[in-house]
Protein backbone atom coordinates (compact mmCIF):
# COMPACT_ATOMS: atom_id res chain seq x y z
CA UNK A 1 0.00 0.00 0.00
CA UNK A 2 2.39 2.37 0.87
CA UNK A 3 4.58 1.65 -2.32
CA UNK A 4 1.65 2.21 -4.26
CA UNK A 5 1.31 5.32 -2.85
CA UNK A 6 4.64 6.63 -3.17
CA UNK A 7 4.52 5.39 -6.86
CA UNK A 8 1.33 7.65 -7.81
CA UNK A 9 2.66 10.78 -5.67
CA UNK A 10 5.93 10.25 -7.97
CA UNK A 11 4.07 9.63 -11.26
CA UNK A 12 2.21 12.81 -10.92
CA UNK A 13 4.88 15.00 -9.04
CA UNK A 14 6.81 14.38 -12.40
CA UNK A 15 4.36 15.05 -14.92
CA UNK A 16 3.23 18.03 -13.46
CA UNK A 17 6.77 19.81 -12.93
CA UNK A 18 7.61 18.39 -16.26
CA UNK A 19 4.67 19.68 -18.16
CA UNK A 20 4.84 22.82 -15.91
CA UNK A 21 8.47 23.88 -16.61
CA UNK A 22 7.97 22.80 -20.17
CA UNK A 23 5.14 25.36 -20.59
CA UNK A 24 6.72 28.34 -18.91
CA UNK A 25 10.27 27.85 -20.81
CA UNK A 26 8.80 27.28 -24.13
CA UNK A 27 10.13 29.88 -26.85
CA UNK A 28 8.01 30.97 -29.42
CA UNK A 29 8.84 32.28 -32.88
CA UNK A 30 11.02 35.15 -33.19
CA UNK A 31 7.37 36.93 -33.77
CA UNK A 32 4.27 36.10 -31.38
CA UNK A 33 1.67 37.68 -32.54
CA UNK A 34 -1.66 37.69 -30.39
CA UNK A 35 -5.24 38.70 -30.92
CA UNK A 36 -8.44 39.67 -29.11
CA UNK A 37 -11.46 37.20 -29.11
CA UNK A 38 -12.99 38.55 -32.30
CA UNK A 39 -13.09 38.05 -36.23
CA UNK A 40 -11.59 41.09 -36.85
CA UNK A 41 -8.72 41.37 -34.75
CA UNK A 42 -7.75 37.78 -35.93
CA UNK A 43 -8.10 38.91 -39.47
CA UNK A 44 -5.67 41.61 -38.66
CA UNK A 45 -3.27 38.92 -36.64
CA UNK A 46 -3.41 36.83 -39.67
CA UNK A 47 -2.57 39.88 -42.14
CA UNK A 48 0.56 40.57 -39.51
CA UNK A 49 1.46 36.87 -40.11
CA UNK A 50 1.09 36.62 -43.75
CA UNK A 51 3.11 39.69 -44.38
CA UNK A 52 6.05 38.99 -42.23
CA UNK A 53 6.13 35.53 -43.94
CA UNK A 54 6.39 37.19 -47.43
CA UNK A 55 9.09 38.74 -46.00
CA UNK A 56 11.22 35.95 -44.70
CA UNK A 57 10.22 36.30 -41.21
CA UNK A 58 9.08 33.61 -39.11
CA UNK A 59 5.73 34.72 -36.84
CA UNK A 60 3.30 32.97 -35.12
CA UNK A 61 0.01 34.06 -34.04
CA UNK A 62 -2.01 32.72 -30.62
CA UNK A 63 -5.76 33.81 -31.14
CA UNK A 64 -8.60 34.25 -28.74
CA UNK A 65 -6.69 35.46 -26.55
CA UNK A 66 -9.82 36.88 -24.30
CA UNK A 67 -10.11 40.90 -24.24
CA UNK A 68 -7.92 44.12 -24.17
CA UNK A 69 -6.96 43.87 -21.03
CA UNK A 70 -5.56 40.38 -21.64
CA UNK A 71 -3.50 41.22 -24.30
CA UNK A 72 -2.28 44.49 -23.31
CA UNK A 73 -0.56 42.51 -19.88
CA UNK A 74 1.17 40.26 -22.31
CA UNK A 75 2.45 42.43 -24.69
CA UNK A 76 4.18 44.64 -21.49
CA UNK A 77 5.07 40.89 -19.80
CA UNK A 78 6.72 40.13 -23.21
CA UNK A 79 4.42 36.61 -23.90
CA UNK A 80 3.67 38.40 -27.15
CA UNK A 81 5.27 40.53 -29.31
CA UNK A 82 2.78 42.47 -31.04
CA UNK A 83 -1.28 42.80 -31.33
CA UNK A 84 -3.72 45.00 -33.17
CA UNK A 85 -5.24 47.70 -31.07
CA UNK A 86 -7.01 51.23 -31.62
CA UNK A 87 -6.19 54.65 -30.49
CA UNK A 88 -9.66 55.23 -28.72
CA UNK A 89 -8.71 52.11 -26.77
CA UNK A 90 -5.58 53.56 -26.01
CA UNK A 91 -6.86 56.71 -25.06
CA UNK A 92 -9.60 55.66 -23.09
CA UNK A 93 -8.80 52.30 -21.32
CA UNK A 94 -4.99 51.90 -21.32
CA UNK A 95 -3.00 55.26 -21.18
CA UNK A 96 -4.97 56.94 -18.11
CA UNK A 97 -4.56 60.77 -18.35
CA UNK A 98 -4.39 60.70 -21.89
CA UNK A 99 -6.32 63.38 -23.86
CA UNK A 100 -9.83 62.39 -25.86
CA UNK A 101 -7.99 64.01 -29.02
CA UNK A 102 -4.48 63.25 -28.09
CA UNK A 103 -3.26 63.03 -31.85
CA UNK A 104 -0.23 60.31 -32.76
CA UNK A 105 2.60 61.38 -31.32
CA UNK A 106 1.28 62.00 -27.97
CA UNK A 107 0.03 58.72 -28.09
CA UNK A 108 3.46 57.53 -29.61
CA UNK A 109 5.39 59.42 -26.24
CA UNK A 110 2.89 57.97 -23.41
CA UNK A 111 3.63 54.25 -24.89
CA UNK A 112 7.47 55.21 -24.99
CA UNK A 113 6.94 55.36 -21.35
CA UNK A 114 6.24 52.16 -20.92
CA UNK A 115 8.52 50.72 -23.53
CA UNK A 116 5.84 50.10 -26.25
CA UNK A 117 5.64 51.55 -29.83
CA UNK A 118 2.46 52.01 -32.25
CA UNK A 119 3.00 51.21 -35.88
CA UNK A 120 1.53 53.40 -38.51
CA UNK A 121 -2.48 53.36 -38.59
CA UNK A 122 -3.86 50.85 -40.85
CA UNK A 123 -6.04 53.17 -42.97
CA UNK A 124 -9.13 52.49 -41.35
CA UNK A 125 -11.29 53.98 -37.87
CA UNK A 126 -13.76 50.83 -35.96
CA UNK A 127 -15.20 53.11 -33.99
CA UNK A 128 -17.81 51.84 -31.26
CA UNK A 129 -21.47 52.46 -32.18
CA UNK A 130 -24.83 51.41 -30.89
CA UNK A 131 -26.96 49.68 -33.66
CA UNK A 132 -30.73 48.33 -33.73
CA UNK A 133 -32.77 46.81 -36.44
CA UNK A 134 -34.25 49.26 -39.37
CA UNK A 135 -37.34 48.29 -38.40
CA UNK A 136 -37.93 48.79 -34.55
CA UNK A 137 -35.87 52.50 -35.58
CA UNK A 138 -37.83 53.34 -38.07
CA UNK A 139 -41.39 51.77 -35.40
CA UNK A 140 -39.43 54.33 -32.87
CA UNK A 141 -38.32 57.25 -34.81
CA UNK A 142 -35.03 56.81 -33.66
CA UNK A 143 -31.97 58.01 -35.94
CA UNK A 144 -29.33 59.55 -33.02
CA UNK A 145 -28.65 58.22 -29.31
CA UNK A 146 -29.99 61.03 -27.84
CA UNK A 147 -33.24 60.06 -28.76
CA UNK A 148 -33.26 56.67 -27.00
CA UNK A 149 -33.69 58.29 -23.53
CA UNK A 150 -37.51 58.93 -24.46
CA UNK A 151 -38.00 55.06 -24.82
CA UNK A 152 -37.03 53.51 -21.56
CA UNK A 153 -38.95 50.41 -22.63
CA UNK A 154 -35.96 49.78 -25.15
CA UNK A 155 -34.21 46.85 -24.20
CA UNK A 156 -30.30 46.78 -24.51
CA UNK A 157 -27.86 43.94 -25.15
CA UNK A 158 -24.69 44.61 -24.83
CA UNK A 159 -21.19 43.18 -24.84
CA UNK A 160 -19.32 42.39 -21.54
CA UNK A 161 -16.09 44.17 -22.36
CA UNK A 162 -18.56 47.30 -23.69
CA UNK A 163 -20.38 47.39 -20.12
CA UNK A 164 -17.65 47.79 -18.13
CA UNK A 165 -15.45 50.18 -20.49
CA UNK A 166 -15.44 54.06 -19.79
CA UNK A 167 -15.29 54.25 -23.22
CA UNK A 168 -18.32 52.08 -23.31
CA UNK A 169 -21.99 51.91 -21.72
CA UNK A 170 -20.83 53.89 -18.54
CA UNK A 171 -18.99 56.27 -19.58
CA UNK A 172 -22.14 56.69 -22.70
CA UNK A 173 -25.29 56.25 -19.81
CA UNK A 174 -23.93 59.15 -18.55
CA UNK A 175 -23.89 61.66 -21.37
CA UNK A 176 -27.14 61.06 -22.74
CA UNK A 177 -28.67 59.70 -19.38
CA UNK A 178 -29.93 56.64 -20.55
CA UNK A 179 -32.16 54.47 -18.39
CA UNK A 180 -29.73 51.56 -17.47
CA UNK A 181 -33.21 49.38 -16.33
CA UNK A 182 -33.08 47.11 -19.35
CA UNK A 183 -29.89 46.33 -19.86
CA UNK A 184 -28.27 42.70 -20.07
CA UNK A 185 -24.41 41.62 -20.69
CA UNK A 186 -23.43 39.08 -23.83
CA UNK A 187 -21.29 38.02 -25.73
CA UNK A 188 -20.78 40.70 -28.68
CA UNK A 189 -21.51 37.83 -31.29
CA UNK A 190 -24.37 36.58 -29.24
CA UNK A 191 -25.47 39.84 -29.17
CA UNK A 192 -26.35 39.78 -32.81
CA UNK A 193 -28.30 36.40 -32.58
CA UNK A 194 -29.84 38.28 -29.76
CA UNK A 195 -31.02 41.14 -32.31
CA UNK A 196 -31.99 38.67 -34.98
CA UNK A 197 -34.42 36.81 -32.20
CA UNK A 198 -36.24 39.66 -31.43
CA UNK A 199 -34.37 39.11 -27.72
CA UNK A 200 -32.99 42.50 -27.54
CA UNK A 201 -33.22 46.24 -29.49
CA UNK A 202 -30.28 47.55 -29.01
CA UNK A 203 -26.09 46.35 -29.19
CA UNK A 204 -23.21 48.06 -29.45
CA UNK A 205 -21.40 47.41 -32.66
CA UNK A 206 -17.96 47.89 -34.13
CA UNK A 207 -18.82 49.99 -37.28
CA UNK A 208 -17.03 47.65 -39.47
CA UNK A 209 -19.13 44.46 -38.39
CA UNK A 210 -20.59 42.21 -41.27
CA UNK A 211 -23.72 42.29 -39.51
CA UNK A 212 -24.63 45.91 -39.83
CA UNK A 213 -25.63 45.75 -43.68
CA UNK A 214 -26.54 41.86 -43.10
CA UNK A 215 -28.69 41.99 -40.36
CA UNK A 216 -30.20 45.17 -41.80
CA UNK A 217 -29.51 47.60 -38.55
CA UNK A 218 -29.17 50.62 -38.43
CA UNK A 219 -26.34 52.85 -36.76
CA UNK A 220 -27.23 55.45 -34.47
CA UNK A 221 -25.83 58.98 -35.12
CA UNK A 222 -23.43 60.12 -31.92
CA UNK A 223 -24.70 63.54 -31.99
CA UNK A 224 -23.32 64.27 -28.82
CA UNK A 225 -19.59 63.09 -30.11
CA UNK A 226 -18.39 60.40 -27.33
CA UNK A 227 -17.22 58.09 -28.71
CA UNK A 228 -13.36 59.11 -30.31
CA UNK A 229 -11.44 57.73 -32.93
CA UNK A 230 -10.31 54.21 -33.05
CA UNK A 231 -7.99 53.90 -35.49
CA UNK A 232 -6.58 50.32 -36.39
CA UNK A 233 -2.43 50.37 -35.46
CA UNK A 234 -0.41 47.47 -34.20
CA UNK A 235 1.32 47.60 -30.48
CA UNK A 236 4.70 46.21 -29.81
CA UNK A 237 7.68 46.17 -27.38
CA UNK A 238 10.42 48.55 -27.98
CA UNK A 239 12.69 46.12 -27.20
CA UNK A 240 11.60 43.43 -29.58
CA UNK A 241 11.51 46.01 -32.39
CA UNK A 242 15.43 47.04 -31.63
CA UNK A 243 16.06 43.40 -32.51
CA UNK A 244 13.51 42.77 -35.17
CA UNK A 245 14.12 46.06 -36.91
CA UNK A 246 12.64 44.15 -40.41
CA UNK A 247 9.52 42.66 -39.04
CA UNK A 248 9.30 46.10 -37.69
CA UNK A 249 9.56 47.81 -41.24
CA UNK A 250 7.04 45.09 -42.59
CA UNK A 251 4.30 46.26 -40.14
CA UNK A 252 4.79 49.87 -40.83
CA UNK A 253 4.50 48.91 -44.46
CA UNK A 254 0.54 47.57 -44.18
CA UNK A 255 0.24 51.38 -42.97
CA UNK A 256 -2.54 52.68 -45.12
CA UNK A 257 -3.55 49.69 -46.66
CA UNK A 258 -6.92 48.67 -44.88
CA UNK A 259 -9.95 50.90 -45.26
CA UNK A 260 -13.05 50.43 -43.37
CA UNK A 261 -14.98 48.70 -46.94
CA UNK A 262 -11.55 46.56 -47.08
CA UNK A 263 -11.81 45.38 -43.38
CA UNK A 264 -16.25 44.80 -43.14
CA UNK A 265 -15.58 42.51 -46.47
CA UNK A 266 -12.68 40.77 -44.69
CA UNK A 267 -15.08 40.38 -41.94
CA UNK A 268 -17.58 39.16 -44.17
CA UNK A 269 -15.72 36.51 -45.21
CA UNK A 270 -14.94 34.78 -42.44
CA UNK A 271 -18.60 35.26 -40.16
CA UNK A 272 -21.28 35.26 -43.22
CA UNK A 273 -19.61 32.89 -45.96
CA UNK A 274 -17.52 30.73 -43.09
CA UNK A 275 -13.95 31.07 -45.20
CA UNK A 276 -10.88 30.59 -42.83
CA UNK A 277 -9.12 34.09 -41.33
CA UNK A 278 -5.90 32.98 -42.88
CA UNK A 279 -7.39 32.55 -46.57
CA UNK A 280 -9.63 35.72 -46.25
CA UNK A 281 -5.85 37.46 -44.93
CA UNK A 282 -3.98 35.90 -48.15
CA UNK A 283 -6.44 37.31 -50.14
CA UNK A 284 -6.39 40.53 -49.23
CA UNK A 285 -2.34 40.90 -49.33
CA UNK A 286 -2.65 38.25 -52.45
CA UNK A 287 -0.48 35.72 -51.29
CA UNK A 288 -1.63 32.16 -51.24
CA UNK A 289 -2.08 31.18 -48.15
CA UNK A 290 -2.84 27.56 -46.36
CA UNK A 291 -5.12 27.24 -43.39
CA UNK A 292 -2.59 24.25 -42.06
CA UNK A 293 -6.00 23.19 -40.51
CA UNK A 294 -5.28 19.67 -39.79
CA UNK A 295 -7.87 17.11 -40.33
CA UNK A 296 -10.54 16.66 -38.02
CA UNK A 297 -9.41 13.80 -35.65
CA UNK A 298 -5.74 15.12 -36.09
CA UNK A 299 -7.31 18.08 -34.70
CA UNK A 300 -9.02 16.25 -31.74
CA UNK A 301 -5.67 14.33 -30.88
CA UNK A 302 -3.94 17.98 -30.31
CA UNK A 303 -6.47 19.07 -28.33
CA UNK A 304 -6.97 16.53 -26.23
CA UNK A 305 -3.29 15.83 -25.23
CA UNK A 306 -3.43 19.88 -24.99
CA UNK A 307 -6.63 19.61 -22.43
CA UNK A 308 -5.05 16.17 -20.33
CA UNK A 309 -1.59 18.29 -19.68
CA UNK A 310 -3.50 20.93 -18.77
CA UNK A 311 -5.36 18.72 -15.93
CA UNK A 312 -2.62 16.47 -15.20
CA UNK A 313 -0.37 18.56 -14.06
CA UNK A 314 -2.52 21.27 -12.05
CA UNK A 315 -4.48 18.15 -10.51
CA UNK A 316 -0.07 16.13 -9.85
CA UNK A 317 0.73 19.51 -8.45
CA UNK A 318 -2.11 19.99 -6.12
CA UNK A 319 -1.97 16.36 -4.38
CA UNK A 320 1.35 16.90 -3.92
CA UNK A 321 0.41 20.13 -1.77
CA UNK A 322 -2.64 19.26 -0.94
CA UNK A 323 -2.19 16.00 0.95
CA UNK A 324 0.04 17.62 3.29
CA UNK A 325 -2.35 20.61 4.40
CA UNK A 326 -4.72 18.17 4.91
CA UNK A 327 -2.99 16.72 7.19
CA UNK A 328 -1.81 20.01 9.17
CA UNK A 329 -5.67 20.34 8.94
CA UNK A 330 -6.30 17.51 10.56
CA UNK A 331 -3.51 17.24 13.26
CA UNK A 332 -3.84 21.00 14.53
CA UNK A 333 -7.25 22.19 14.62
CA UNK A 334 -6.79 26.00 14.72
CA UNK A 335 -4.42 25.75 12.10
CA UNK A 336 -6.46 23.53 10.22
CA UNK A 337 -8.97 25.96 10.41
CA UNK A 338 -7.07 28.54 8.67
CA UNK A 339 -5.73 25.94 6.05
CA UNK A 340 -9.69 25.08 5.51
CA UNK A 341 -10.48 29.02 5.27
CA UNK A 342 -7.94 29.71 2.96
CA UNK A 343 -8.66 26.77 0.34
CA UNK A 344 -12.52 27.53 0.26
CA UNK A 345 -11.43 31.36 -0.38
CA UNK A 346 -9.85 30.35 -3.57
CA UNK A 347 -12.33 28.31 -4.83
CA UNK A 348 -15.34 31.54 -4.56
CA UNK A 349 -12.89 33.41 -6.97
CA UNK A 350 -14.69 33.65 -10.44
CA UNK A 351 -12.97 31.09 -12.74
CA UNK A 352 -12.16 33.20 -15.26
CA UNK A 353 -10.59 35.95 -13.01
CA UNK A 354 -8.17 33.68 -11.59
CA UNK A 355 -6.78 32.41 -14.68
CA UNK A 356 -6.25 36.70 -15.79
CA UNK A 357 -4.54 37.34 -12.36
CA UNK A 358 -1.86 34.86 -13.05
CA UNK A 359 -1.21 36.20 -16.26
CA UNK A 360 1.47 39.06 -14.45
CA UNK A 361 2.86 36.01 -12.90
CA UNK A 362 3.38 33.52 -15.73
CA UNK A 363 2.14 35.03 -19.36
CA UNK A 364 -0.18 33.83 -21.32
CA UNK A 365 -0.02 29.86 -22.62
CA UNK A 366 -0.55 26.74 -20.34
CA UNK A 367 1.46 28.02 -17.27
CA UNK A 368 -1.14 30.20 -16.21
CA UNK A 369 -3.61 27.67 -16.88
CA UNK A 370 -2.50 25.53 -14.84
CA UNK A 371 -1.67 27.80 -11.67
CA UNK A 372 -5.21 28.54 -11.70
CA UNK A 373 -6.02 24.85 -11.66
CA UNK A 374 -3.77 23.95 -9.10
CA UNK A 375 -5.63 26.74 -6.65
CA UNK A 376 -8.82 25.15 -8.10
CA UNK A 377 -8.18 21.82 -7.11
CA UNK A 378 -6.39 22.28 -3.58
CA UNK A 379 -9.88 22.53 -1.76
CA UNK A 380 -11.66 19.15 -2.49
CA UNK A 381 -8.77 17.40 -1.84
CA UNK A 382 -7.63 19.12 1.34
CA UNK A 383 -11.72 18.94 2.85
CA UNK A 384 -11.30 14.99 1.88
CA UNK A 385 -8.31 14.35 3.38
CA UNK A 386 -9.34 16.18 6.58
CA UNK A 387 -12.35 14.45 6.75
CA UNK A 388 -10.96 10.76 5.85
CA UNK A 389 -8.28 11.58 8.70
CA UNK A 390 -10.60 12.61 11.34
CA UNK A 391 -13.75 10.57 10.45
CA UNK A 392 -11.14 7.40 11.49
CA UNK A 393 -12.74 5.36 14.33
CA UNK A 394 -11.27 6.37 17.52
CA UNK A 395 -10.78 2.15 18.98
CA UNK A 396 -8.72 1.97 16.43
CA UNK A 397 -6.54 4.64 16.66
CA UNK A 398 -6.06 3.66 20.78
CA UNK A 399 -5.26 0.17 19.59
CA UNK A 400 -2.46 1.54 16.65
CA UNK A 401 -1.33 3.86 20.29
CA UNK A 402 -1.39 0.71 21.91
CA UNK A 403 1.03 -1.42 20.38
CA UNK A 404 3.65 1.71 20.71
CA UNK A 405 4.06 2.19 16.90
CA UNK A 406 6.03 4.80 15.72
CA UNK A 407 4.01 8.24 14.29
CA UNK A 408 5.28 7.55 10.84
CA UNK A 409 4.65 4.27 11.01
CA UNK A 410 1.09 4.47 12.41
CA UNK A 411 0.57 7.32 9.34
CA UNK A 412 1.28 5.10 6.68
CA UNK A 413 -0.13 1.74 7.87
CA UNK A 414 -3.06 2.93 9.96
CA UNK A 415 -4.43 6.62 8.89
CA UNK A 416 -3.75 6.95 5.22
CA UNK A 417 -5.14 3.36 4.44
CA UNK A 418 -8.14 4.23 6.44
CA UNK A 419 -8.48 7.37 4.94
CA UNK A 420 -7.72 6.59 1.12
CA UNK A 421 -11.29 6.15 0.07
CA UNK A 422 -12.41 10.09 1.28
CA UNK A 423 -8.85 11.43 -0.30
CA UNK A 424 -9.58 9.14 -3.73
CA UNK A 425 -13.07 10.95 -3.61
CA UNK A 426 -11.54 14.30 -3.16
CA UNK A 427 -9.07 13.70 -5.99
CA UNK A 428 -11.51 12.97 -8.42
CA UNK A 429 -13.83 15.63 -7.93
CA UNK A 430 -10.96 17.82 -8.34
CA UNK A 431 -10.30 16.05 -11.35
CA UNK A 432 -13.67 16.13 -12.92
CA UNK A 433 -13.80 19.97 -11.79
CA UNK A 434 -10.68 20.44 -13.65
CA UNK A 435 -11.80 18.94 -17.23
CA UNK A 436 -14.55 21.77 -17.20
CA UNK A 437 -12.61 24.44 -16.10
CA UNK A 438 -9.97 23.74 -18.19
CA UNK A 439 -11.43 24.78 -21.21
CA UNK A 440 -11.48 28.25 -20.01
CA UNK A 441 -7.65 28.20 -20.75
CA UNK A 442 -7.98 28.82 -24.25
CA UNK A 443 -9.17 32.19 -23.56
CA UNK A 444 -5.38 32.87 -22.30
CA UNK A 445 -3.45 31.07 -25.05
CA UNK A 446 -3.55 27.06 -23.20
CA UNK A 447 -5.41 25.19 -26.10
CA UNK A 448 -7.78 22.39 -25.21
CA UNK A 449 -11.11 22.13 -25.76
CA UNK A 450 -11.80 25.31 -25.35
CA UNK A 451 -10.40 26.53 -28.65
CA UNK A 452 -13.13 25.17 -30.64
CA UNK A 453 -15.34 26.31 -28.44
CA UNK A 454 -14.60 30.03 -28.06
CA UNK A 455 -14.13 29.99 -32.26
CA UNK A 456 -17.84 28.27 -32.51
CA UNK A 457 -19.38 30.97 -30.10
CA UNK A 458 -17.11 33.89 -32.54
CA UNK A 459 -18.47 32.36 -35.48
CA UNK A 460 -22.46 30.98 -34.14
CA UNK A 461 -21.05 27.58 -35.59
CA UNK A 462 -22.60 24.66 -33.08
CA UNK A 463 -20.45 22.09 -34.85
CA UNK A 464 -17.58 23.81 -33.75
CA UNK A 465 -18.76 24.22 -30.17
CA UNK A 466 -20.09 20.86 -29.82
CA UNK A 467 -16.45 19.69 -30.92
CA UNK A 468 -15.16 21.48 -27.87
CA UNK A 469 -18.33 20.53 -25.37
CA UNK A 470 -18.56 16.54 -26.44
CA UNK A 471 -14.99 15.63 -25.79
CA UNK A 472 -15.00 17.48 -22.51
CA UNK A 473 -17.60 15.95 -21.05
CA UNK A 474 -16.71 12.17 -22.57
CA UNK A 475 -13.11 12.79 -20.48
CA UNK A 476 -14.71 13.89 -17.30
CA UNK A 477 -16.98 10.48 -17.34
CA UNK A 478 -13.42 8.77 -18.09
CA UNK A 479 -11.84 10.62 -15.37
CA UNK A 480 -14.49 9.89 -13.15
CA UNK A 481 -14.29 5.84 -14.45
CA UNK A 482 -10.68 6.03 -14.07
CA UNK A 483 -10.91 7.04 -10.44
CA UNK A 484 -12.97 4.44 -9.88
CA UNK A 485 -10.89 1.55 -10.52
CA UNK A 486 -7.97 3.39 -8.64
CA UNK A 487 -10.23 3.24 -5.73
CA UNK A 488 -10.88 -0.74 -6.30
CA UNK A 489 -7.10 -1.39 -6.82
CA UNK A 490 -5.65 0.61 -3.93
CA UNK A 491 -8.48 0.51 -1.29
CA UNK A 492 -8.70 -2.96 0.63
CA UNK A 493 -11.64 -4.31 0.09
CA UNK A 494 -12.87 -4.75 3.77
CA UNK A 495 -13.08 -0.53 3.64
CA UNK A 496 -15.04 -0.21 0.53
CA UNK A 497 -18.75 0.52 0.76
CA UNK A 498 -20.98 -3.12 1.07
CA UNK A 499 -22.90 -3.64 -1.84
CA UNK A 500 -26.70 -3.77 -1.13
CA UNK A 501 -27.84 -7.62 -1.69
CA UNK A 502 -30.82 -8.28 -4.44
CA UNK A 503 -33.81 -8.96 -2.69
CA UNK A 504 -34.88 -12.01 -3.56
CA UNK A 505 -38.78 -13.03 -4.70
CA UNK A 506 -41.03 -15.15 -3.51
CA UNK A 507 -41.82 -16.65 -6.78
Amino acid sequence: MRRALHWVLAACLALGLALAASAATAAGAPVRIGSKAFTESIVLGEVARLELKAHSIAATHQRNLGGTRILWKALRRGSIDVYPEYTGTLVQELLPGAPSDASLAQLRARLKRLGLGMSAPLGFSDSYALGMPRKTARQLGIERISQLRAHPQVRYGLSNEFMDREDGWRGLARRYGLPTDHVRSLDHDLAYKALAAGAIDVTDVYTTDAEIPYQHLRVLTDDRHFFPSYRAVFLYRLDWAASHPQALAALNGLGGRIDEAAMQRMNAAVKLDGRSETAVAGDFLGVKAASGEAGFWTRLGRRTLEHLALVASSLGLAIVIALPLGLVAARYRRLGQGVMALTGVLQTVPSLALFVFMIPLFGIGAAPAIAALFLYSLLPIVRNTHVGLTGIDPALLASADALGLPRRVKLWRIDLPLALRSILAGVKVAAVINVGTATLGALIGAGGYGQPILTGIRLDDMGLILQGAIPAAVLALAVQGIFELVERGLVPRGLRPARPRRARGSG
